[in-house]
């Protein structure tokens, strides 16, 4: 049995199991993930098109020459700097790095990409500095960042 078809009958167990046990709370449950997935679906729609858009024009020629595994260091480099200052949620970043990996780009640079972008938070700086000060901003940021890499060279040689 596939890995998906056992999670959906673990998830309709717990649901049966949870029914049973509450209904009240099952009901509400649903009604709360109900408008959690309406509120995310439009910001999900929105970077699925734009990534199926990428895709489609860029050419996976143009994607192994910025970020290809013969990319060195310059595609490191890129890969993290656009990973520090693109602000996607995980569910949509981690898809995107697949879809990347299938158009030619390399295991270094997408786990730079992806690691940057979970880590450091360019764009999130005025709300961070406002709540825990310049010093500390700058200081998780900036490890977050040799993390990051440190993070995306060792998977390189682990999984290459």
């Amino acid at each position: 049995m596939s890995f998906t078809i056992i999670t959906y009958i673990l998830a309709v167990v717990g649901l049966a199991a949870s029914f049973a046990k509450d209904r009240k709370k099952t009901k509400m449950a649903f009604k709360k993930s109900y408008k959690a997935f309406v509120n995310i679906f439009g910001d999900l729609a929105l970077v699925l098109l734009l990534v199926g858009l990428l895709m489609t024009y860029i050419s996976p020629d143009f994607i192994g020459r910025f970020i290809g595994e013969e990319s060195g260091v310059w595609g490191i480099g890129l890969a993290s700097i656009v990973g520090s200052i693109t602000l996607i949620p995980g569910f949509v970043a981690f898809p995107l790095a697949a879809s990347l990996l299938k158009q030619g780009a390399g295991l270094v640079p997408i786990a730079t990409f992806v690691s940057t972008l979970m880590m450091v938070g360019v764009v999130t700086l005025p709300v961070e500095i406002k709540y825990f000060g310049r010093k500390q901003t700058f200081l998780r940021n900036g490890l977050s960042f040799i993390y990051a890499i440190i993070v995306a060279l060792t998977m390189g040689v682990l999984l290459s």
